[in-house]
């Protein structure tokens, strides 16, 4: 059995907080700081979703979020890990969150509990998302 947490502890804390700087990012619209998460070859897959599809590159990553953003006025994100390993400049992560909103068709509030499988860079000494893979696990 591997275990989900290896690696320098102070890089673990660095991923972490780079997971939670997203959901700050989503909750408060905040694209400057979306922007600086992102490495410049990222990798964004929303295929759950066929409309948003799966994009590569910072600037068509930030595009689709920009897009998106719009349709989520009253947003609550809040993320979680369930797993960090460290490996160098490298690191592989699973964080898992929870959204509420209101869903602008209906006016009706959504849930969703969903999970990233990320893959992680370490460059110029600043952790950022490399590949992030959406799945979700319960919605209504």
């Amino acid at each position: 059995m591997s275990r989900n947490y290896s690696g320098p502890l102070e890089d673990r804390i660095a991923i972490r907080e780079l997971m939670e700087s997203y959901a700050d990012a989503v909750n408060r619209h905040d694209r400057e700081l979306m922007t600086s998460l992102w490495a410049e070859d990222g990798h964004w897959d929303l295929s759950h979703y066929p409309e948003l599809g799966i994009v590569s590159g910072r600037d068509r990553v930030m595009e689709l979020w920009a897009s998106a953003m719009p349709a989520y006025p009253e947003l609550s994100f809040i993320a979680m890990p369930g797993m960090i390993r460290v490996d160098g400049d490298t690191a592989e992560a699973r964080t898992y969150f929870s959204e509420v909103y209101t869903d602008p068709e209906s006016g009706r509030d959504k849930r969703a509990r969903a999970c990233y499988n990320d893959r992680l860079v370490k460059r110029d000494g600043q952790w950022q998302f490399k590949e992030r893979i959406f799945g979700i696990i319960h919605q209504t």
